[in-house]
């Protein structure tokens, strides 16, 4: 079959989906139900919107056909989910072939419920696949050889088989067998990251739904906050009320106090809650797939000169960034904001990193852009009105062990940032003062 001609990129922005699409509004905070009395999620146009950025990308790149095994991806591409189990497993995995429809491999009978309940992908393109569970089955058994020979048969198929085809994480052995079928294999990771960098009205909703259910649990959090309590007991209430608010997926709760909190470890231990003690706390989870990451500190009972002056330096460093943010402004210059590793008591960026730092969320918890002193003076990106990421900033106290973490989720506009996380955190919360 003759090759297929790459079809030229239309450039797809929120607007080209949702012509209402209007930033002078609000960004509305709804609940979970669907209603008939005011226009909340669309969840079909989220999906041609997710897949119209994914075109786009691949079209604007040199490759033929995506093969996705990152469950972000597969999920941004064909609109389906099978929960948290899958994500570290490499079972799942999606082809975009030129200009055809998704195809989609998942586990045993989720396939057939997605040929059931997901009239959105074409019944003959939601396949039942298995590659190995990680080695678990030999790839001598030939899983693997059998699905890079459909995937070769299915890139043939759409004329695109002599075209590099990008795989974002892959097995070793998957990708000897891809390599062996005839594939050439290259890098479709950035290309899914180009993808996912501007969020459509719908997008930004859900993130800032999924921040909202933060909001809640951080009151839970500071009602809880007493001496006689330990850190992994504030993880176990914040679990139960993330879900109970409609959370679908609790990914990791940092819980950090007292002598921990510098250098910060980033985990919970079994740690008694003290008096005076200053805690910080990080809530990673997801509401429909958008995720957050959103610190808060509070001091417990009373506060020291050490740590308000500690909370107040972060505050700064963060406010600067935020004040920075809007198009056309470079990842360089938010950076610069931000004291050096040494000043904060780290001998380099790499051991700093993360601490002041700014990261992209959406389905994944890191996406476009990254913000740090390690990356950005390198390598610039201009943020770009769509864009939602978090800022994060930390402070050790001068006391030697207490520390100040503060995050912030906003949203790029066309006149500025629009803060999403709103908690109150502009100066030091004191949880259940004496």
């Amino acid at each position: 079959m003759a090759t297929k001609k790459k079809p030229e990129p239309k450039i797809i922005n929120p607007s080209d989906i949702d012509p209402r699409h209007d930033w002078t509004r609000p960004i509305m905070s709804f609940g979970p139900a669907s209603v008939d009395f005011e226009e909340r999620i669309d969840f079909r146009r989220l999906h041609r919107y997710r897949l119209g950025r994914t075109r786009q990308a691949m079209a604007k790149s040199d490759l033929g056909a995506l093969l996705v095994f990152d469950q972000y991806n597969i999920r941004y591409m064909t609109s389906t989910v099978i929960g948290n189990w899958a994500r570290d497993k490499f079972t799942r995995y999606a082809l975009l072939a030129g200009d055809a429809e998704p195809h989609l491999w998942d586990f045993g009978s989720a396939a057939k419920h997605h040929r059931l309940y997901a009239p959105w992908l074409p019944v003959h393109n939601c396949h039942a696949g298995m590659l190995g569970l990680r080695g678990a089955i030999h790839p001598k058994i030939g899983l693997m050889r059998s699905a890079a020979l459909e995937l070769a048969s299915i890139l043939k198929e759409n004329g695109v088989l002599d075209q590099p085809v990008g795989v974002d994480v892959v097995e070793p052995a998957m990708l000897f067998e891809l390599q062996a079928a005839g594939i050439k294999v290259a890098d479709g990771q950035q290309v899914m990251l180009d993808a996912r960098e501007l969020k459509s009205a719908d997008e930004i909703a859900l993130l800032n739904m999924s921040a909202g259910l933060v909001d809640g649990c951080y009151q839970t959090i500071a009602e809880n906050l007493k001496p006689g309590i330990r850190e992994n007991e504030i993880v176990a209430l914040a679990n139960k009320r993330l879900y109970e608010l409609g959370s679908d997926d609790v990914e990791a709760i940092n819980a950090i106090s007292g002598e921990r909190c510098n250098p910060h470890p980033h985990n919970f231990t079994d740690r008694l809650i003290r008096p005076g003690d200053q805690a910080f706390f990080d809530i990673i989870q997801s509401y429909n797939g958008y995720r957050t990451c959103y610190y808060r500190t509070f001091s417990v009972g009373r506060a020291t000169d050490s740590q308000k002056d500690a909370y107040k330096k972060a505050r700064e460093w963060i406010d600067k960034a935020i004040d920075l943010v809007r198009p056309g402004v470079r990842t360089d210059q938010i950076a610069a904001c931000w004291p050096k590793a040494e000043e904060i008591g780290f001998t380099s960026e790499m051991e700093a990193f993360g601490l002041l730092f700014g990261h992209g969320l959406g389905l994944g918890l890191h996406e476009r852009p990254i913000i740090s002193r390690l990356n950005s003076f390198e390598e610039p990106t201009e943020i770009k009105a769509g864009m939602v990421f978090a800022l994060e900033t930390y402070c050790p106290a001068s006391d030697g062990f207490s520390a100040a973490r503060i995050e912030e989720e906003v949203v790029c506009t066309p006149t500025g940032a629009k803060v999403i996380t709103l908690y109150p955190a502009e100066e030091l919360p004191i949880a259940n003062p004496y």
